[in-house]
């Protein structure tokens, strides 16, 4: 037993403790063995974490991503081979890896002498996944392995090089020729490959919106074998229409229609939007809605769709501004009586006073605003929105995903001693944290942050929707409020931008955050905040976009801090230049990787065409990193000590073997 001060409700407890234990290792034997093995295993390299921010439903760029390892795969055909294929092999090859289904079908349809490539395919697999599960312990590997086939690849990747053996492992592959198991073997070993590439994936927020994809990529996550997720500032006005916040619900429709992509929400999570185009067509006939006009970079919509696509887009995003004013009434702390702006509207002549001046609209055709009693919605928009919240509400698809999140996901996460949350800390001009009133506390900083996870929780899973509407309405306020963590800025000129030519009234003030991260001191302060050594951690952030095309830096603050918003969304590619960041998190180090536009789907399986990515070296470990030096080092370490005492339990007789 570790100490002999103690109490005896203490000593009754450990030695409970130790009993459960026992049913687990039941002998001297048995916990032996496991202290050996885990030992052992805080000796291996440390797993490679990926972190990824920002996909914005782009699932193509995403998954291929995902498959090649940000280019973790090529790079190891290129060890392994080396010289000894040609580019066009290698090149074959990873694109196998990567998509090995559809790249069987081109290979069936192409190749003259298929037992032959079977043969050559097979044998330059396994020596792939063979490097690739070099860095485990063999129990791991075999968890990772599909168990139709486990037996062989563990055969495969054991290999020796005796003669003897070789045909011993020939013989195995000639005979899943023979038996035709070729095809599906191959797809399960390149499966196997692409899973021991990564042994960690963080996502960085902002799965959602803009992309066309987002349920596939959500899909991916959640299947995924080790991931997590900080919530971004789209992923929570998602969370918040699946709780059935109507003022999220249209949030969700409006940037939907707003990217033409109102497939995500009728094909993909089931719920019908013929009420909301009913509704359109019935106030909005007649009007061009040429404001409202789709930020789309490939529309495939012909004249009339889009012009329906315009008239939704209008009557949602109306609707979202009498539900968001419902908010900002009832919550004065908020502090953003700035954005009730519908009564601000001259409706006669068309213009709108803001910030004591006029402007003239761009848009003055309100055939659903009372001006007596501008933010009333009318019954038409109550029974619409009551139609929305319930098919939201009885999505099966959504519900998994946005519980997917929840059960994934923080609002920030410490991880190997790194910091990782999407949006910022909100900070003073002179570099404090700010503090926000929430009832009756005040909160800054770790806990302003830990105090919104806690409400966005709430705000989703407590039963009693009325006791639980100041959840609700914080929920709400993560999305667009003047100090969230995750919006970051100081409005958000929604109204404005749709509705005023002015381009000073769309101007929305960032928090003093994004000015002092440059600044190593600021981040030394943060990461202290969140109990973080400074000398050897680093913070990791997206949502705002790295300007790579104008010579932007992600590497901030002397190389504490790293963006890494590279533009894996479409619309933000022309700010960046770029499609998307990976920061790599190996046992040498930290890597940088950018990558280039992703041509296409098509592109990558036919002509084996794959993103180029160029590596930064960020920073490099004095001494290889093992998984001693992990999280899961620290807990394996406290494993081994309970064993410890068990085992001392078991010597002093305090607990029997039962053997």
């Amino acid at each position: 037993m570790k100490n002999n001060s103690f109490t005896n409700e203490e000593l009754r407890n450990e030695i409970r403790f130790l009993d459960l234990l026992s049913d687990k290792f039941p002998s001297i034997q048995k916990a032996s063995t496991e202290i050996i093995n885990l030992e052992a295993i805080l000796r291996l390299p440390k797993g490679t974490e990926h972190f990824l921010t920002d996909i914005h439903g782009e699932y193509n760029t995403f998954t291929h991503v995902i498959r090649n390892a940000s280019g973790v795969v090529r790079r190891k055909i290129e060890d392994i081979f080396g010289k000894t294929l040609r580019k066009i092999e290698k090149n074959a090859l990873a694109t196998l890896i990567y998509y090995p289904e559809e790249k069987l079908e081109i290979v069936l349809n192409e190749e003259k002498d298929m037992e032959e490539w079977y043969m050559i395919t097979l044998q330059r697999l396994s020596m792939v996944a063979r490097s690739a599960a070099g860095k485990y312990t063999r129990s791991k590997v075999r968890k990772a392995m599909p168990k139709d086939f486990s037996y062989i690849i563990d055969e495969l990747l054991n290999e020796r090089t005796e003669k003897s053996k070789e045909d011993y492992y020939n013989e195995i592959i000639k005979s899943i020729i023979e038996i035709n198991r070729a095809n599906s073997f191959i797809v399960a070993l390149c499966n196997f490959i692409q899973r021991l590439m990564i042994d960690r994936l963080h996502i960085i927020g902002d799965i959602y919106d803009r992309g066309p994809s987002a349920e596939k990529v959500m899909c991916v996550l959640s299947k995924h074998h080790s991931v997590d997720i900080q919530w971004g500032n789209h992923d929570v006005i998602w969370m918040g229409a699946a709780a059935g916040i109507k003022a999220y619900i249209a949030t969700v429709l409006r940037i939907s229609a707003r990217y033409e992509n109102l497939d995500t929400i009728e094909d993909a999570y089931g719920i019908s939007l013929l009420p909301l185009a009913t509704f359109a067509m019935k106030y909005y006939k007649n009007d061009p809605c040429d404001v409202f006009t789709p930020k789309s970079s490939n529309r495939k919509a012909d004249g009339k769709s889009i012009h329906l696509v315009k008239q939704m887009h209008k009557a949602i995003s109306i609707i979202q501004f009498k539900l968001e004013a419902k908010i900002i009434k009832r919550n004065p702390q908020f502090e953003m009586d700035d954005r009730l702006l519908l009564d601000k509207i001259d409706y006669k002549k068309g213009s709108i006073n803001i910030n004591e001046n006029n402007y003239n609209l761009l848009d003055k055709h309100f055939p659903t605003i009372d001006p007596d009693n501008p933010y009333q919605l009318n019954s038409d928009e109550v029974e619409l929105m009551d139609m929305l919240q319930s098919s939201f509400l009885n999505s099966d698809l959504l519900q998994k995903h946005i519980k997917v999140l929840y059960s994934k996901g923080n609002m920030y996460l410490k991880y190997n001693s790194n910091l990782l949350y999407h949006g910022c800390i909100p900070m003073t001009e002179d570099g404090a944290f700010t503090e926000l009133q929430i009832g009756q506390n005040t909160f800054k900083g770790k806990a302003l942050l830990k105090k919104f996870d806690l409400m966005a929780r709430r705000a989703y899973f407590a039963q009693d929707k009325n006791e639980n509407q100041i959840n609700r309405d914080y929920l709400w306020y993560l999305w667009s409020g003047p100090e969230s963590p995750l919006f970051g800025k100081k409005k958000m000129a929604t109204f404005e931008r749709y509705f005023v030519k002015e381009k000073e009234t769309h101007k929305e003030v960032k928090n003093k955050y994004y000015a002092l991260r440059d600044d190593e001191a600021t981040c030394n302060r943060i990461l202290e905040e969140f109990g973080l050594d400074p000398k050897k951690s680093h913070i990791v952030n997206g949502h705002v976009p790295v300007k790579a095309i104008k010579g932007e830096s992600p590497i901030k603050a002397n190389g504490k801090l790293l963006v890494i918003d590279g533009g894996m969304s479409l619309p933000y590619q022309k700010v960046t230049g770029l499609s998307g960041y990976t920061l790599i998190y190996n046992s040498y180090g930290l890597v940088l990787v950018e990558h280039n536009n992703f041509t296409s789907l098509d592109d990558a399986i036919k002509n084996d065409i794959d993103i180029i990515s160029s590596r930064k070296i960020v920073e490099t470990n004095a001494q290889r990193k093992r998984v001693s030096d992990t999280d899961v080092g620290k807990e394996i370490l406290s494993q081994i000590t309970d064993l410890k005492m068990l085992l001392a339990a078991y010597r002093k007789g305090f607990i029997k073997e039962k053997v």
